[in-house]
């Protein structure tokens, strides 16, 4: 028999752990379901300085005290991979996951978004520590360095021009001889002289003394020959997808896989709501997930309140 609650949270993120937090403090039962630790990414930032009430934490910590402060009122927590949400009768919803059963009226997905990797030597020994995917979370501990931005579309060079503000050199590493950005993000980025760009060039692996980034071993594709960049930072921008394979079968994300809400988290499927990276967004913050959670956590709790 399926697990009875009034909400069930996928993802334990930020977004996902506030909106089990305003869920469980308005008297739902409430269970968050997570395929690893809770608190998501967080557990793989080194320090957060743009989460609003500390001038500086580290990423584990802060996910630990989310936690505490999400359990307070009784949400429950619980591993496992969801392989499936379904629609039942009476307004339910079965969850999936590879060893239990979970079934309720409301799911809040959070499941997040993860960046496409390169799959170079060096790349996960120095995540964390020079290997970043986030100008706007990591770009203020390589102030005065040189860093590098592997990539062409628009968020390699926005964030490419933002890294300008803090670092001493920007080198935009691209796979072809022009970038795929927008026309007047590409104008900004050639004006801009502490950008310099490296064409026709794949990364072949990241370099380091053992304990952080060094450079990079590139290799240029027109000519066949292999050189090293010097680098503090590596940021990639190679692509970012949403982890909603899970949910492919309830008909609620766009061709790319992101999620469509309105503004107060709704999906097209009445009691199922989306949070977070998961969405088709912008910025992808804690801040902004945590905002996305409150939305939700209070609709979660209007809408049992309408099928009561």
């Amino acid at each position: 028999m399926a697990k009875e609650y009034d909400v069930i949270v996928i993802g334990a993120g930020p977004g996902g752990m506030t909106a089990a937090l305003y869920a469980s403090r308005a008297n739902l039962k409430v269970l968050m379901l997570d395929r690893g630790i809770y608190g998501g990414q967080m557990n793989n930032t080194a320090e957060v300085e743009n989460y609003p009430g500390y001038k500086s934490i580290l990423g584990p910590d802060l996910a630990e005290k989310m936690y505490e402060s999400t359990i307070q009122f009784g949400a429950e927590y619980a591993y496992g991979n969801v392989e499936s949400v379904e629609l039942v009768a009476d307004n339910l919803k079965l969850v999936k996951t590879d060893s239990d059963e979970y079934q309720a009226p409301v799911v809040i997905i959070a499941t997040g978004s993860q960046h496409r990797k390169l799959g170079v030597p060096g790349e996960e020994e120095y995540g964390g520590r020079g290997v970043s995917y986030c100008a706007v979370c990591d770009g203020a501990f390589f102030r005065d360095k040189k860093v590098a931005v592997v990539g062409g579309g628009d968020s390699a060079i926005e964030e490419g021009i933002y890294l300008t503000q803090l670092a001493q050199n920007v080198n935009v590493i691209h796979r072809r001889d022009q970038l795929r950005a927008q026309a007047i993000i590409q104008q900004r980025a050639f004006a801009n002289d502490k950008m310099t760009f490296t064409w026709d060039t794949v990364v072949k692996e990241i370099k380091g003394d053992g304990q952080k980034v060094t450079g990079l071993l590139v290799h240029n594709k027109k000519t066949g020959e292999d050189s090293e960049i010097e680098a503090s930072g590596v940021f990639i921008y190679v692509g970012i997808e949403p982890m909603t394979e899970a949910f492919q079968n309830l008909g609620i994300t766009d061709e790319a896989g992101w999620i469509e809400t309105n503004d107060r988290m709704e999906t097209k499927i009445p009691g199922i709501y989306a949070l977070g990276d998961v969405r088709k967004k912008n910025l992808r913050q804690i801040t902004t997930a945590v905002g996305d959670g409150g939305i939700a956590g209070q609709e979660a709790f209007n809408y049992l309140q309408t099928i009561k």
